[in-house]
């Protein structure tokens, strides 16, 4: 039996091909995209179609999407869910409420193999990537299950979006078109543990979404023990990058520092911090680290209070810093924690 063309992983304009091909004009793929890309998971909901179209649809296309396999909700009013596939694969994904707006954290890969020490989300390593579809479904259940809006996406889920571009590229055009979410790209932010061979094609792909980089560490020998991609894409040759990235674009990036005490928490540490950032348009986000059952013993997390005390000495050093404030810890949700897994 002849597989069906999923609807969700095509773009506005493969879909207005698709409706010729059908023998239809091309203002019918946009209606299609329309439907598919505001959640509509039966062909039958997509009224302004003709009938013939809709039974045509049904015979050699589907509208994939994911099952909500598990839902937590915490007490602070994130919610994370366990979002399942029919191969078997599943991924988190997590909805917070913000003063701004909602926001999403979406997963970009089924599991990760970058092998960061402190993330729960690579202890399995990669199964799989995720289409562009597949993401966007991750926000249209989302919206479905909390019955609200999402006005921010983070790719910051499980997986390293950059090892999943060609399908993260076609994910931000989809969610950014007009007739699909419609969510600008200034509202969008993707997150790397940063390979460096990426950054100068997103710039020049998207240089309006915010991009992170997962640091961690001020220095080779504790950057590459919390994070073997650093053993490939050192810091020295990482941050010029970065400068590089922020010439161009204009664009302030993000650092992401998790906490952790004794490691990457001394005063040493943030003074190199300091002078490796120095100058830079860029922006810290300390993180005090939420630990994970498979790095207890070895990573324990720093104080909120000591997160504060370094981003004062950053400031006071011409680095502007803050420190997250950390949503959805009592279901597992908050950075690093999400993990591939159906149990």
């Amino acid at each position: 039996m002849e597989k069906k063309i999923d609807l969700r992983n095509m773009t506005k304009e493969e879909l207005a091909v698709f409706a010729e091909e059908l023998g239809e004009k091309a203002f019918r793929g946009r209606q299609i995209f329309k439907w598919v890309q505001s959640g509509a998971d039966s062909f039958d909901e997509m009224t302004n179609l003709p009938g013939k179209l809709r039974e045509r649809l049904k015979e050699c296309a589907c509208i994939g999407r994911p099952q909500v396999l598990k839902r937590q909700d915490s007490k602070d009013g994130t919610v994370k869910f366990l979002f399942g596939f029919e191969d078997g694969n599943a991924i988190e994904s997590v909805f917070m409420k913000y003063k701004y707006g909602n926001s999403i954290c979406v997963s970009s890969q089924a599991g990760c193999r970058m092998g960061c020490t402190f993330c729960a989300s690579g202890k399995l390593g990669l199964a799989r990537n995720l289409t562009a579809g597949e993401i966007i479904s991750q926000i249209l259940l989302a919206e479905k299950e909390t019955g609200e809006k999402v006005n921010h996406i983070v790719v910051m889920g499980t997986g390293e979006p950059f090892d999943n571009y060609d399908e993260l590229s076609r994910f931000l055009s989809m969610v950014n078109d007009k007739d699909g979410l419609g969510i600008g790209m200034r509202n969008i932010t993707v997150s790397t543990s940063g390979l460096i061979p990426v950054i100068g094609r997103f710039a020049e792909d998207f240089p309006q979404v915010n991009l992170a980089i997962s640091l961690h560490a001020p220095t080779d020998e504790v950057r590459s023990s919390m994070m073997p991609v650093n053993n490939k894409y050192p810091i020295g040759e990482l941050i010029a990058e970065c400068r590089k990235y922020t010439e161009k674009t204009n664009r302030r990036i993000t650092f992401e520092y998790a906490v952790v005490k004794d490691v990457n928490d001394r005063d040493e540490d943030v003074r190199r911090l300091a002078d490796l950032l120095k100058g830079m348009l860029c922006h810290v986000n300390l993180i005090p680290l939420n630990e994970i059952k498979e790095s207890s013993g070895s990573l324990k997390a720093g104080s909120r209070e000591r997160a504060i005390e370094i981003a004062d000495m950053l400031e006071k050093r011409g680095v502007a810093a803050t420190v997250r404030r950390s949503l959805g810890r009592d279901i597992d949700a908050a950075c690093g924690q999400l993990r591939l897994k159906a149990d």
